[in-house]
């Protein structure tokens, strides 16, 4: 990747991307000379989990920090963002979530009232994951909440982002840009799209439904949407991975408020779907499980892996042009 440029950290190196990988590999991986465990996955892999071999399987541990403007939003609030993203990131890996931290830096003078709302959302979605919080920390400082957020889950199977294999199919368990979308139809106040929801929600059920079947690696797109996650899998893999614009699923007034905007609804932040690269023969199978869960009721094959490299993706009117990461997310202050 390079040494890393700029003579300050911006927000923009926190929004995925390419200047986020950028800024993570050079200063933070490299920064760490003990950055993995033998036999398993480390800083440097850059996964959603790193991973520790035990007993015949690998305990998989992941932790994230979340931010997100505005606290409430259409559809979820950092406190479910929180749970979530965490429990996701553990299950992508094809890891059982076992149990859950939190640790929470408070601004003085917040309402009470509020953090009782964040603090029962939170649990709400960890009765519903069936995940326990077992330990946590709280400071009060700074301007704005940050809820951090650790996971540990364990598996037999482990997935990772450099597992696909030519041949697989790539399936999308659901519409995207939805999370994103919702944050920018408040921010920018727009009312005829005021009906946008967040996706935000924890898929770990969802994803056990399908591990019986031959998958291959899983993500969730977060930061920088699907174009990102596909992004990292092609490089990771060392495959070319092509996908039809036509057959993503996405959701109308998404579309038009990336229009307004001039964004790329692909490049927008989701908080409750996951990408899936899985064997052809076992692709029917997957999707006929996902579309059983409220949360992959849409789910769609979108694209498959083959030899090469880089992202391709087929437009609507059937011209082909390769589908790059984003820089950063359009979207700031997302998760």
């Amino acid at each position: 990747m390079g040494e890393f440029k700029s003579d300050i950290i911006k927000s923009e190196h926190g929004g995925g991307g390419e200047m986020m990988e950028s800024m993570i590999k050079s200063l933070y991986v490299e920064g760490f000379s003990l950055n993995s465990v033998k036999g398993g996955l480390g800083l440097s892999d850059m996964d959603d989990s790193g991973t520790i071999p035990f007993n015949d399987g690998h305990i998989v541990f992941t932790t994230d920090s979340h931010t997100v403007t505005p606290l409430f939003f259409p559809g979820g609030d950092i406190g479910k963002l929180s749970v979530s993203g965490t429990i996701n990131d553990l299950s992508v890996m094809g890891a059982t979530p076992l149990a859950l931290s939190s640790g929470v830096i408070i601004p003085e003078g917040f309402p009470t009232d509020n953090f009782r709302k964040i603090i029962k959302s939170m649990d709400e979605t960890l009765k519903e994951a069936g995940v326990p919080l077992i330990t946590g920390d709280t400071k009060v400082a700074g301007n704005d909440l940050f809820i951090n957020t650790s996971g540990v889950g364990y598996t037999k199977k482990l997935l990772a982002d450099k597992c696909l294999k030519e041949g697989d199919l790539i399936i999308v368990s659901g519409t995207v840009g939805d999370h994103g979308a919702s944050l920018l139809s408040v921010r920018e106040d727009i009312p005829f799209l005021s009906n946008i929801k967040s996706d935000v929600a924890p898929l770990n059920k969802m994803i056990a439904s399908i591990l019986t079947f031959n998958v291959h690696a899983m993500k969730d797109p977060t930061r920088g949407g699907i174009a990102n996650a596909l992004n990292e899998f092609s490089k990771k893999s060392n495959v070319r991975i092509e996908i039809k614009e036509e057959k993503i699923p996405v959701r109308e007034e998404v579309v038009a408020i990336c229009d307004i905007l001039g964004l790329n609804f692909m490049e927008i932040a989701c908080e409750g779907k996951v990408l899936i690269s899985v064997a052809r023969e076992d692709a029917d199978n997957v999707l006929d499980s996902l579309k059983k869960n409220r949360y992959g009721k849409n789910a769609a094959i979108i694209g498959e892996v083959k030899k090469g490299e880089k992202v391709i993706l087929e437009t609507v009117i059937g011209g082909k042009r390769i589908l790059d990461p984003p820089i950063a997310d359009p979207v700031p202050r997302v998760c």
